[in-house]
């Protein structure tokens, strides 16, 4: 069946990848009250492991060597990548916007390359400056709803934008450490081994939050959450996107990662009935400008 749906075009493979990530955030916000954060995250990728399981185990055991000797890498990118990032977001979405928290996750670019500074002081051009700079005054916008002098007040986050802020800096962090990953572990193993680290890392949170008064419910709403977000945004769009990366490149492929933010929007208001405001439009305008002028403009000058 994989196989099958693996034969579409590589283009329709990113739209449906795009559509999934962004159906994740809209699912998280729609379900909120009825489903428990960390219950959902935990339970999303307990049912992905189960099912890549079977296939992974052999990766694992041609690749145990290098896990051996590089198990505190692979340790730290599991945590900042499949316990804590959706986890971040999902607690976020308790009380924030869909619309916005999805146009707070399309500045990580600029913030992987600001990491990868910080972390090998990966040459930033004085154009790449410019890009962050106007990426993040477009974070503010979205984040004081397009009053930035609140932020002189201090009181213009709220528990859930600091969350998914939180989660936007986990996901930056591990990609900007991607490239310390084994390369003597296939990416499936190495997708499988996250997951399972992430799910022994969330299990005693999820039983605290169990414990504390948000079991897990059994009902269709539960069942068919941890189903969607278990399959589609998981292990779909991981297939999806690595084999388009196989076909037309990873510079390519990339680029499609901005329809993510306009699916998200787009399924935030038909379903969720979400308003669009003009701090929206000048938060996502400034921040896809700093994108473009830091990773492709910024980058052509560098060569």
């Amino acid at each position: 069946m994989f196989q099958r749906v693996l034969n579409i075009s590589p283009y329709g493979l990113l739209v449906l990848t795009t559509l999934f990530w962004a159906g994740n955030f809209v699912l998280g916000r729609a379900v909120h009250l009825d489903v428990p954060p960390i219950g959902l995250s935990f339970w999303r990728w307990t049912t992905a492991l189960v099912i890549i399981l079977p296939f992974v185990i052999p990766h694992w055991k041609r690749g145990l060597p290098a896990i051996r000797q590089h198990w505190f890498i692979l340790l730290v990118l599991a945590v900042f990548s499949v316990a804590c990032f959706n986890t971040m977001v999902y607690l976020g979405l308790q009380t924030a916007p869909a619309s916005s928290s999805i146009l707070l996750q399309s500045a990580c670019p600029i913030i992987i390359l600001m990491l990868s500074w910080l972390f090998f002081r990966e040459k930033v051009s004085l154009l790449q400056s410019v890009g962050m700079l106007i990426s993040l005054m477009g974070v503010v916008v979205v984040v004081t709803q397009g009053q930035p002098a609140a932020i002189l007040g201090m009181d213009f986050l709220n528990v859930g934008t600091a969350w998914i802020l939180l989660a936007v800096f986990c996901w930056a962090i591990y990609s900007a450490l991607l490239r310390l990953k084994p390369k003597e572990l296939s990416p499936f193993g190495f997708f499988g081994l996250t997951v399972l680290i992430g799910v022994l890392v969330l299990l005693p949170f999820y039983i605290n939050e169990t414990l504390n008064g948000r079991p897990m419910p059994i009902n269709s709403v539960s069942i068919m959450s941890v189903l969607y977000v278990g399959v589609f945004p998981s292990i779909l769009s991981y297939l999806f996107w690595n084999k388009a990366v196989a076909e037309l490149g990873a510079n390519r492929t990339g680029q499609f990662i901005h329809l993510v933010p306009m699916f998200g929007i787009t399924l935030a208001v038909v379903f969720l009935g979400e308003s669009l405001q003009a701090f929206h439009f000048i938060g996502f305008f400034l921040i896809l400008s700093g994108i473009w002028l830091a990773t492709v403009i910024g980058r052509k000058a560098q060569v």
